[in-house]
Formats: structure tokens, sequence, C-alpha cells
């Protein structure tokens, strides 16, 4: 969590409210990411802001880290992080301000804004991708990380059709960073010391070709990174069985609502992805 200032914690913790026209990101439309002050989940694309006229931003549309709630002047509905439960503002439907006839009506000082340029995603397939999103949504620096389907032969595919050991499919998570904050490099080499990357058919007990240990690069240079670290845990002993696969022939599946943040819903961790330091 980040650590918040007394008007910060006023709005956030205490449920206060910014004065209208106030805030930074009122009569602000630059292309990128908004997300939660306290703990940096995503939380609103700049595509769905707009001009409500209210004093507040505004967006009719929202991701999936925003929990709705009754507020405590009994008639309100209020929008809370679903991550950290810090207070955001409060949503208002039918106003017909836009075609999505929703506006969720957010404190500018609840929300921190990352522009598209520093926004970059990675893809992983570690094993089970529960562990694997696991680790990387504790890193700092990334945005989220979501469990979903790579590298397969049909659009769209389900839990079922993956484990049928059919489509082709690797449970993968799709990484999106701060890059001002976070390299490609320190992302890879977090992938490879959370999971056994000289095990060909699997992972640990998760047998099957939708375990296997892939990279999915997006360019040249993260091809060329993957390959570097690759030899140098090689040169250390290691048999490394990690494909590189380009990930401009294979779309990314968001995987079933009931995969995301599963440890963190469970309150429980990993049983077969486990840290381990293996760069100095």
């Amino acid at each position: 969590m980040n650590k918040l200032n007394d008007f910060e914690k006023y709005v956030i913790l205490d449920k206060g409210t910014e004065k209208p026209f106030s805030g930074e990101y009122d009569n602000f439309y630059d292309d990128g990411l908004y997300i939660c002050k306290q703990c940096e989940a995503p939380l609103f694309k700049s595509s769905s802001k707009f001009s409500s006229g209210s004093g507040w931003p505004s967006f009719d549309d929202a991701l999936e880290n925003i929990l709705e709630v009754p507020d405590n002047d009994g008639f309100r509905i209020e929008i809370v992080c679903k991550n950290c439960g810090g207070h955001l503002g409060h949503i208002f439907k039918g106003e017909q301000m836009t075609p999505k006839n929703t506006r969720h009506c957010v404190n500018s000082v609840s929300l921190k804004f990352i522009p598209k340029d520093n926004f970059s995603k990675a893809y992983f397939a570690g094993g089970c991708f529960w562990g694997v999103e696991y680790f990387f949504e504790k890193q700092k620096g990334v945005i989220c990380a979501i469990s979903g389907y790579m590298g397969g032969d049909i659009p769209n595919p389900t839990y079922e059709q993956v484990c049928s050991k059919t489509t082709n499919h690797i449970e993968t998570v799709e990484v999106s960073y701060d890059n001002s904050k976070i390299s490609f490099e320190d992302l890879t080499k977090l992938f490879f010391e959370i999971h056994n990357f000289t095990q060909e058919d699997g992972q640990g007990p998760d047998i099957g070709p939708q375990y296997i240990s892939a990279i999915f690069y997006n360019n040249e240079d993260e091809k060329k990174i993957s390959n570097s670290l690759i030899n140098q845990l090689q040169n250390n002993g290691y048999n490394v069985v990690t494909k590189l696969i380009d990930a401009s022939q294979y779309p990314f599946y968001k995987a079933e609502n009931y995969h995301q943040n599963y440890y963190d819903r469970k309150g429980t961790i990993p049983y077969c992805h486990i840290k381990t330091n293996r760069f100095k």
C-alpha cells in the first residue's frame, strides 16, 4: 500500500470529498490508465472518461476493481476499490449523459494516472496461472496481472476446453506494468524465480501441455532479454526448457472470472509456486 498524506486519508480512508473543479483530473483527457492511489489497482481507462460538468472526473465504464456499496446516507451508491476498500466516489445511473447511461463520479485524489507511453504488457506461462498471477500482482510497478490462455488454435477457449489438451492453449498471465518503475528484464527474472523452468511436462503436480513454461515475447528486444537470462541460467547449470513464442501470432484470451485473483480471494498462498532467488 502506498503512503497517503492527510488529505488523501481524509478522502480515501474517511470517505471525504474534494471540492468540485479542484481536482487534478477534472479537466484532464490524456490517453492512459487511472489506477487506485492507495494500492495501484487499475480502475478506469481514459477512453471511458467524459466531461459531465459536475466538477469531478467522470467515467461511463469501469474495470473489474470497482465495487458498488450502499452509501451511509441511505440513498446514494458509493464506489470503492475492490482491492483495498479505498473510497473513490459515487455512481449515478439514468442521467443520459452517454450511451452507457452511467457516471462514475470520482475524486481526483483517489486516482493516479499512468500515461499510455508508460504502460506495457508482458506474457508469461509458468504452470497453473493462479500462482504466476499471485506473484506478479505483488510486484511493485505491476499494475495488474490477468490469468488467461494463449498459444492455441481456437478463439475464446473455455477452461474445460484447455484442460482437454486439444486446443494447444497454455495457461498464461498477462502482466500490465508501468515501464517507468519496472523493466521487462526484472519481470522476466521474477518469472524464472517463481517456477521450475526445468520441468518439461508441466509444473509440479500439474501435468499437461497447458502447464508448460513459456514466454510470449512482443518484440525482438524482449526475445533478446529472455535469451540472455536463459543463457545465464544455463551457465549456472540449469537445463532451461522454457519456450520463447512470438506473441504477435497468438491473441491473449482472459480466463473465466473465478480464476482471477484466486489465492487472494481464497485467502491462501500458492502450493506449486515458490520464489527462489536465482539471479545476483
